[in-house]
């Protein structure tokens, strides 16, 4: 039986081992990692893929409440708060922690025991309320909003309206795979959902371009983290990349990634730039680019995330004809970026996140 993967952070030795001690006497939870700065934990996020984090708030370099919030909306890890003060309590929920506990006051072993069950419980509640699919680590059923929901849960692929200020006579044929680009834009829950998508691409899929909103620093690891799961190479993004089949590129973060186009087919710009929509990379950056230079070539798709940024980059793609799909909202973590682009008439086909890899393989040819 898989256990729940916990990561463990804390500025004081002391605590994090004895916390860890205690915790993993409990037969469903490991301690996958243990981290005393936001920056090792940041590390570790990407390394062990934790189910769930426990984090303190005085920490050396970054505090817990600052970490949060550079975070969760880029790339969401259930966290419960271990603090040894409540001042903080509400700046940590309104960040997006899952819960509080305060540490006790004595360091006992009745006083530890008993934390660390109460721990142990939060841990579990976390996993359960995020977990993305049933699981014998909690028996717990599936949530409505989940990036990794299986498609029998929804109905098929729905057609979107068109929107005014699309050609409504715009009809789709299979794309070459020698000429297609993909590309694909996510936020929150993404880095789930694009590698539930992206895993089933065979390795002679045409080049994938991705905008994932993540901080710098997390790209780079989470491009190693799908290759290593892909049967595609990936690869983080490094200005003047050229595109070939079965190579997904991914945009590094603070970096602006651009689709270019010249004699020798096409390349990647990525560069330093202002925030467009809140966001570097952003997704409307990407898919503007893509609309400029590939046009009707181009398989653009919307995934989870808060906010709109990607929704007129879409709509601009699907205008200059290509194919455009929008994640549901069932399937989606936050239903923001597709629903902003749902609504504006950017998405052709919207569908549960289970479907959409087959949906762009089955317009290929």
């Amino acid at each position: 039986m898989n256990r729940i993967k916990l990561l463990v952070v804390d500025d004081s030795i002391l605590f994090r081992e004895v916390l860890s001690r205690y915790v993993q006497s409990d037969d469903i939870i490991e301690v996958v990692g243990k981290a005393g700065d936001a920056y090792s934990a940041r590390d570790m996020i990407l390394k062990y893929e934790p189910d769930v984090m426990t984090l303190d708030i005085e920490m050396p370099k970054m505090d817990g409440v600052a970490f949060l919030k550079k975070l969760l909306p880029q790339y969401y890890i259930p966290t419960i708060v271990v603090s040894s003060s409540e001042k903080q309590k509400a700046d940590c929920i309104n960040a997006g922690a899952v819960e509080f506990l305060t540490k006790p006051a004595n360091r006992t072993n009745k006083d530890m025991e008993t934390f660390a069950g109460n721990l142990c419980a939060a841990v579990r509640r976390a996993y359960k309320n995020s977990n993305t699919e049933n699981d014998p680590k909690t028996d717990s059923s599936k949530p409505a909003q989940s990036p990794a929901s299986s498609a029998s849960k929804t109905s098929s692929a729905v057609k979107q309206p068109e929107n005014e200020s699309v050609k409504s006579s715009q009809k789709h044929s299979k794309l070459k795979k020698s000429e297609a680009i993909i590309a694909l834009g996510a936020s929150t829950g993404g880095t789930e959902a694009l590698i539930q998508v992206v895993k089933e691409f065979p390795a002679d899929t045409p080049p994938v371009i991705i905008v994932q909103h993540m901080p710098a620093g997390f790209t780079k690891m989470y491009a190693e983290r799908l290759d290593r799961i892909c049967k595609m190479d990936v690869k983080e993004a490094e200005d003047g990349d050229r595109l070939r089949s079965g190579l997904i590129i991914l945009g590094a973060g603070d970096f602006h990634l651009r689709l270019e186009k010249d004699s020798k087919g096409y390349y990647v710009s990525s560069k330093h730039g202002e925030r467009v929509s809140g966001h570097c990379p952003s997704v409307d950056v990407l898919f503007n680019s893509v609309a400029e230079t590939a046009g009707p070539h181009a398989i653009g798709a919307i995934f989870t995330g808060m906010g709109r940024d990607g929704a007129d980059g879409l709509l601009k793609m699907r205008k200059a004809g290509a194919f455009t799909i929008g994640q549901d909202k069932s399937t989606c973590v936050v239903y923001g970026m597709p629903m902003e682009a749902y609504n504006i008439g950017a998405v052709e086909v919207q569908a549960p996140l289970g479907e959409i890899a087959r949906i762009i393989l089955n317009n290929l040819y």
